[in-house]
């Protein structure tokens, strides 16, 4: 077991999976998602970056594991980025320990690093609500409801809440705000993708960007893109219709773990890693790590 425990947060890896816990002043969108199971097949890397005040863990995960980075498609910021950690200048050796052992596991697993075609992780827990800026969106697994306050467009207030059955959900994009630029949270049902302003449609949210918890609206489209039909099928696009289908390759089987008396599978597993370290696929830091992990357990 390796463990890293910080103000930012806890990471522990047990072998087979990561597990990270937001620390108490966390991003609300980090403390929505709560504790996360990262099992070892959905991790693509691992680094350490340090710094003079410590550094950064980044856990990177494979294309299309995760419904939370799906649904924001590389527009989280740093601090709400459940994948990273913030590492006090008194820990960058444990930190660096931590991700050594990971690194060492993805290589005697031999998990590929690239995309995959089903989610791997079950995304926010429901019910779920988030959002901002002139109403609130929330999701209980099967209905998607849209409640408007005092700062909506009189067309949203008039009309009353709006409640779309999971079934007629057929895309959900999130934007955060960007500078000058407001931001949305919108859901196309049945087919039909709206081109009015998010202000005007009834089913979008139109995010201001004036807290933090603005960003939780990502947790409701995560957690409506996990369980719509064709989950783990991107968001569709601005101007499509329809779902874009899941297109990454499905990944390549994960070997079990042996266990940790069978000798003869650890040998074996030993000499492939000297193949590959002879191969030059392996460099000389990463076959004694990967070979340090594999006598750890004859």
């Amino acid at each position: 077991m390796a463990d890293i425990i910080t103000r930012d947060g806890t990471w522990s890896f047990d072998g087979d999976t990561v597990r990270i816990v937001p620390g108490g002043k966390a991003h609300p969108v980090r403390q929505g998602l709560g504790e996360i199971a990262v099992p070892l097949r959905a991790v693509a890397g691992v680094a350490f970056e340090p710094d003079r005040r410590g550094g950064r863990l980044r856990l990177r995960l494979r294309a299309g594991a995760c419904p939370v980075l799906r649904a924001a498609d590389g527009r989280l910021k740093d601090a709400a980025d459940p994948y990273q950690l913030v590492v006090d200048k008194g820990r960058t050796g444990v930190a660096e320990y931590l991700v050594d052992e990971i690194r060492a596991a993805l290589v005697i697993e031999q998990v590929p690093a690239g995309p995959v075609d089903r989610f791997l992780l079950p995304g926010p827990a429901v019910p779920v609500s988030g959002g901002g800026g002139d109403g609130t969106a929330s999701f209980d697994g099967k209905t998607v409801r849209l409640t408007w306050n005092w700062k909506a467009e009189e067309s949203k207030e008039s009309a009353g809440a709006v409640t779309i059955p999971l079934p007629e959900v057929t895309g959900v994009r999130w934007i955060p705000c960007i500078g000058l630029e407001n931001g949305s949270l919108r859901f196309d049902r049945g087919g039909v993708v709206s081109a009015a302003p998010a202000k005007y449609d009834p089913y979008s949210l139109d995010l201001w960007g004036l807290s933090k918890r603005e960003y939780t609206a990502v947790l409701v489209a995560a957690a409506v893109l996990v369980r719509m039909p064709a989950a783990g099928a991107p968001a569709v696009p601005a101007g499509q219709a329809e779902p874009v289908p899941a297109i990454e390759p499905a990944p390549a089987p994960v070997p079990e773990r042996p266990a940790p008396d069978d000798h003869d599978v650890l040998l074996r597993r030993l000499r492939e890693l000297g193949e590959l370290h002879a191969a030059g696929v392996l460099t000389d830091e990463e076959f004694a790590t990967a070979k340090a992990a594999v006598l750890r357990r004859l």
